[in-house]
């Protein structure tokens, strides 16, 4: 994959920028002097954190107020069990659950529990919305007086949930009602009502800081402003292993996705950095917020990695929302199910074309005739006589059977039916009165299948199909070769027939599981707890958790038992395979959905028929696009060199602009004969340099060596596949021969993409010979032309 004309650098170089005191500063950075001249000293800075303190202490005693008023409907809701009547039962339990849920959530005090503040002009008119905030949008014509004097008429708290005072008053404005747009949508360009916009942290009960925004600094209102401005603040933070909520720091292009209505596909566009993720994440939260009933029935997540769905399930309970979204990684979408392990990318493309439906749909029927032991005769004792079905007979009943269009197990009544019908020719019965004849026939059907010989031949001639036995059944050559006759060439069924005979499952093999029990009909599912009988009568088995289950423990078996969903989000859905674009679209068939992707970051070569298979997926529903257009991940020093493969994997593609300049270049080095002690050595450098994470990319054929070479560095440093690294960050990364990862498969210039821009703050690039490295030790396919 490498460039021509690269030079080969010898030994070990190593190259880095000092940091640039006088580098560019990022828009968000340049302030207005009249801003600058507001600017809070440390003393004021201090006042306005205990002004804070004192507002988030109201609240805390009004939440206090609140647990108590639950915890007495909670006991109040017990006594009614003393009533004893079927209908104060079922009430009972219904309003414990209700009262439950509302303790539960209550007392769930979330760093950052309240977040934000906007100090606003007074309005166009005087109208309060249901959270009892003014509505009004624009200010009204004299909110300014002439001399550029304005009075604050209304200050709101953005906080996780709303909070009411007794006299409903709102002491916290729920993020996701329409009041707190504002908080989101307001720039200096187009203010709005908002005068300043200011962001608070605090951890439990205290407040720890604020940092401020003036939307109108042309205007004298007497407000300081503390800090350098949220956002900023925000993007300077270190990474954990798991994603925080960017619910104090969504942006208005961010904002206007998450509070898109609902109907139909909305579909979301945006380069690394952008923020796709938290935003669709977020999105799952306001949904729930603004129909709860309409999304009482599930929303679905579907990431591509299961290291995505760890890093990202902690974002949707810290917004106050548990049980009603399910995170799945595109892997454990079958139940019971769980995929460890990644095809080599030739194996892949196949499992993952929609090829496989034809080579599917012959196995499901095929494997009825590779039953072992598999009777040839069938042999009754009808009227006084033996009646039997020969092998032919049997053939040609079977024949008849699979001329249906049902799934297979779902044929084997009418194949019963079938098998009936032929007895009862054989019998020679004929009867002129048809009322008669049907009591004849009726009596004989009954006695045929009442025989316990009959029901054991039917289950050993015509068994239920599995779909993981038919799956096994395709790991035979030449079983595999004849069902896959003119749709896979020889060199494809060898190379898919060795996948399938590994122990374990892969991540394409899931979606061949799912279209197999598609074909095949699912057998009915057990009940996994015994219900009481009143609970079955008035419906409670569906409202009620079971004892002792964690939320987290029933939204993961609610999970489990949906097979269809009222909205779902597709996360990263540049990478979904034909194969598996049509297992998700099977769980969204009435769903509204929300799609996020990027494709400059596919790591799937066939585009077009993805594309084709995600059009069959969505319907005909309409269609609502947005772009992402800023990177608030990745420096601009870093956004760079991310650009110039993006260049290459996708000429013309305009990358997402950058929020931010660190001064600090990204660092090259070339490896010598120890690849892992060098990988090692960067790790540790980097760990010496950031306050969290730090990750190291490599080849997927390279991750369990990476693993071994990080090993005892501790839980900041991670190794992990460039497959495996879509979605996450670190503050900082080491990726390892850029040449290797964009030669593994034919979108392996895209997948190198991805690497390379994971990093918030430092990336060191270890290149080999493959690299064709030059005298600074910079791989060809990063050089800038």
């Amino acid at each position: 994959m490498a460039r021509p004309g690269g030079q080969k650098a010898a030994g070990r170089v190593r190259l880095q920028a000092a940091p640039r005191a006088d580098g560019p500063r990022a828009p968000h950075e340049r302030r207005e002097s009249c801003v600058a001249a507001q600017t809070a000293t440390p003393g004021v800075r201090d006042q306005e954190i205990a002004a804070e303190q004192v507002h988030l202490d109201r609240v805390y005693r009004r939440l206090e107020e609140k647990i108590t008023e639950a915890e007495f409907l909670m006991h109040d809701a017990a006594q009614r069990g003393h009533v004893g009547t079927p209908g104060a039962l079922a009430e009972r339990d219904a309003q414990v659950f209700r009262a439950g849920v509302r303790l539960n959530r209550l007392n769930n005090e979330f760093e950052d529990f309240l977040f934000g503040r906007i100090d606003l002009l007074r309005g166009k008119d005087g109208k309060k919305g249901p959270d009892g905030a003014y509505t009004s949008v624009d200010p009204a014509d004299d909110a300014v007086a002439a001399n550029g004097t304005a009075e604050i008429a209304e200050t709101l708290h953005i906080g996780r949930i709303g909070v009411l005072d007794s006299d409903f008053a709102p002491l916290v404005i729920d993020w996701r009602a329409p009041a707190a747009a504002p908080f989101y949508r307001s720039t200096p360009v187009a203010p709005g009502r908002v005068v300043r916009r200011r962001v608070i942290r605090s951890k439990g009960r205290r407040v720890l800081g604020v940092e401020d925004d003036l939307l109108r600094p042309e205007l004298t209102t007497g407000l300081p402003v503390v800090g350098d401005g949220a956002l900023m603040a925000a993007l300077g933070q270190a990474r954990t292993h798991t994603m925080r909520d960017i619910v104090a720091s969504i942006q208005a292009e961010q904002d206007l996705v998450i509070r898109a209505p609902a109907a139909s596909v909305t579909e979301v566009t945006g380069g690394p950095g952008t923020g796709k993720t938290a935003v669709a994440l977020h999105r799952a939260a306001y949904l729930l917020y603004q129909d709860r009933r309409r999304y009482s029935g599930g929303i679905l997540c579907v990431s591509p990695t299961p290291l995505l769905v760890a890093y990202t399930e902690g974002v949707l309970p810290s917004l106050g929302e548990e049980g009603q979204v399910a995170i799945r990684a595109v892997g454990s979408l079958v139940d019971g199910v769980t995929a460890d392990l990644y095809d080599e990318p030739a194996v892949a493309r196949v499992k993952g074309s929609l090829r496989m439906q034809k080579v599917l749909r012959n196995a499901a029927r095929g494997c009825l005739d590779m039953v072992q032991d598999r009777p040839s005769l069938l042999r009754v004792v009808a009227f006084g006589r033996r009646i039997e079905l020969g092998e032919e007979e049997l053939a040609e009943v079977r024949r008849q059977a699979l001329g249906g269009t049902a799934p297979v197990n779902l044929l084997r009544p009418r194949a019963r039916r079938l098998l009936l019908d032929a007895l009862w020719r054989k019998t020679g019965r004929r009867f002129h009165d048809a009322e008669l004849a049907a009591e004849e026939r009726q009596a004989f059907d009954e006695d045929i299948t009442t025989e316990t010989d009959f029901t054991a031949f039917l289950d050993a001639w015509w068994p239920l199909l599995q779909p993981r036995g038919v799956l096994t059944a395709l790991a035979d050559e030449r079983r595999l070769s004849r069902w896959a006759r003119r749709v896979l060439t020889p060199p494809e069924v060898r190379r898919v027939a060795r996948s399938l005979r590994r122990d374990g499952t892969s991540v394409h093999d899931v979606a061949l599981l799912d279209e197999l029990e598609t074909l095949l009909g699912a057998p009915p599912r057990e009940k996994k707890r015994d219900l009481d009988p009143l609970d079955q009568l008035t419906g409670l088995d569906e409202l009620m958790p079971d004892v002792g289950e964690s939320a987290r423990e029933r939204a993961e078996r609610l999970a489990r038992e949906r097979t269809e969903y009222t909205h779902v989000i597709v996360d990263e859905a540049q990478d979904l395979t034909p194969m598996q674009w049509r297992m998700v679209g099977r769980r969204g068939r009435t769903a509204t959905w929300t799609i996020v992707g990027d494709p400059a970051q596919s790591s799937w070569s066939d585009v077009d028929e993805a594309a084709r298979a995600r059009d069959e997926a969505l319907g005909t529903r309409p269609r609502r696009r947005f772009t992402l257009t800023v990177n608030y991940r990745n420096p601009a020093e870093i956004a760079d060199v991310a650009s110039t493969v993006l260049a290459l994997a996708m000429p013309g593609s305009e990358p997402p602009r950058a929020v931010r300049s660190t001064g600090v270049l990204p660092r090259y080095e070339v490896a010598g004969g120890d690849l892992g002690a060098d990988v090692r050595d960067a790790a540790e450098r980097l760990l010496g340099e950031v306050d969290g994470t730090v990750g190291v990319v490599v080849a997927m054929n390279r991750r369990a060596q990476a693993r071994g070479w990080v090993e005892g560095l501790g839980d900041r440093v991670v190794a992990l596949g460039s497959l495996e690294a879509k979605g996450l960050e670190y503050d900082a990364t080491v990726v390892v021969s850029p040449a290797e990862i964009a030669e593994e498969s034919p979108a392996g210039l895209r997948v190198l993409y991805v690497a390379l821009t994971r990093a918030t703050q430092r990336l060191t690039v270890l290149a080999r010979e493959a690299d064709l490295p030059d005298a600074d030790g910079v791989p060809d396919l990063l050089r800038a032309d």
